[in-house]
């Protein structure tokens, strides 16, 4: 596998500062505002260049785990200021982080190996993720970083919003609201160019239709969802509440680590059977942290915060996911969907058993040392099975900037 041991991604406090001296040097162009604050009291911050009435919003840290956006959107803000033609009858807004108070709690800024990752990883509960909540909260419990977000989409009504996503192994991905029809060929080739492979079966689009490989459209209401048991509906997000102003939203999605098994279209020669075997995996799996959770629960009382929570959560979902894989026919009979399940099947346990390590090392619990073996031993098998190969952070933001750029070109002439 690839290191780069000098890697780093902005805080939020960093992010802020570079926003700001931006605004401070071209104050003709730029502003800097506050658009609302966290549960905890945090400021979220709205950097804005231009003052045309055309408007595209980008949306960085909407989670925690995914830390390539920040460096994107302050990459993203340089070229608008510096590339007239892109500003032209439009302006660009930039969210800096959707969820400072996760950002807070994911603390692997230099991570070197899947396994770094994972010992400082935070992911939140659905209903505490900003653009998530609204599929599973009514909307008097929203909280506060969604109605920011809804407050600003609300306020700009963008032809374009683009949530800057990312997956820790994998390929690189976009998920639409709405087709945008040109899209597919350009981000293949700039994905190619930088050696990063295309999630053409993605297992966060299974069963959506595909515009091309790896671009992504999500179904319409009403619509069935591959996965049943799955709480939370990507059509009741903030992401289509730019439909409201006949907007859409892009998802773009780009890999910390790379395997090309996920951008393999070949048939699965037995794909029912192999997702029946990753089912049983993730069962087991699940099961396995399970257990280090009730046996440390009598030692917990009292014990609660963001990180339980979460890892609650992700444990609560693995019953009925297996069910789904058990039962459901498969969406795509590809090996790139078969190794994208594979993954996903890992990646849940996994972040579970991360999270409540980091409880368990807290509170000084003697199961932490058990689970830490457990943590590490997955982190690696998931680097091996997939040959795992940094993507180097460059050209992580390279090719995310790229597909906002063009996502916003084709958009506007799709509006047009």
């Amino acid at each position: 596998m690839s290191l780069l041991p000098q890697l780093r991604y902005p805080t939020v406090s960093q992010l802020v500062a570079s926003a700001r001296a931006l605004a401070a040097h071209r104050p003709a162009l730029c502003t800097l505002r506050e658009v609302g604050v966290s549960r905890a009291g945090r400021p979220l911050h709205l950097l804005s260049v231009g003052r045309a009435g055309r408007a595209v919003l980008v949306v960085a840290g909407a989670h925690a785990n995914e830390p390539t956006g920040g460096s994107t959107l302050l990459a993203l803000a340089e070229r608008v200021l510096h590339e007239r033609e892109l500003r032209g009858d439009t302006s660009w807004h930039f969210l800096l982080c959707a969820d400072p108070d996760g950002a807070s709690l994911h603390v692997t800024p230099a991570p070197r190996s899947l396994l770094d990752y994972h010992l400082g990883f935070f992911r939140p509960a659905a209903e505490e993720q900003p653009e998530w909540s609204p599929s599973v909260l009514p909307p008097d419990r929203l909280p506060p970083e969604t109605l920011a977000l809804t407050r600003v989409i609300d306020e700009l009504r963008p032809y374009l919003q683009v949530t800057l996503h990312g997956t820790d192994l994998g390929g690189s991905w976009v998920q639409l609201t709405k087709d945008i029809p040109g899209l597919a060929e350009p981000f293949a080739k700039s994905a190619a160019e930088l050696h990063i492979p295309v999630e053409t079966g993605a297992s966060d689009a299974a069963g959506w239709s595909a515009s091309g490989p790896g671009v992504h459209v999500m179904p319409s209401p009403g619509a069935g969802a591959a996965y049943p048991s799955m709480p939370d509906d990507a059509r009741q997000s903030t992401w289509y509440r730019t439909h409201l102003y006949g907007g859409l939203t892009a998802v773009v999605e780009v890999p910390m680590w790379a395997s090309d098994l996920v951008d393999d279209p070949a048939p699965h020669p037995a794909p029912a059977a192999a997702i029946r075997r990753l089912a049983r995996r993730l069962l087991r799996d699940g099961l396995e942290v399970e257990r280090v959770l009730r046996d440390a629960q009598p030692r917990l009382e009292g014990v609660e915060g963001p990180l339980l929570r979460a890892a609650q959560w992700a444990l609560d979902l693995v019953p009925g996911l297996a069910a789904d894989w058990m039962h459901t026919p498969p969406a795509d009979n590809t090996m790139a969907y078969v190794g994208s399940v594979d993954a996903f099947g890992r990646r849940l346990p996994l972040r579970a058993a991360a999270m409540l390590l980091r409880v368990l090392q807290e509170t000084d619990d003697r199961a932490a040392p058990r689970l830490e073996r457990l943590v590490a031993a997955w982190s690696n098998a998931f680097a091996e099975r997939f040959r795992a190969r940094w993507v180097p952070l460059e050209h992580q933001v390279e090719h995310q900037s790229r597909t906002v750029v063009l996502a916003a070109r084709h958009a506007r002439d799709r509006a047009a």
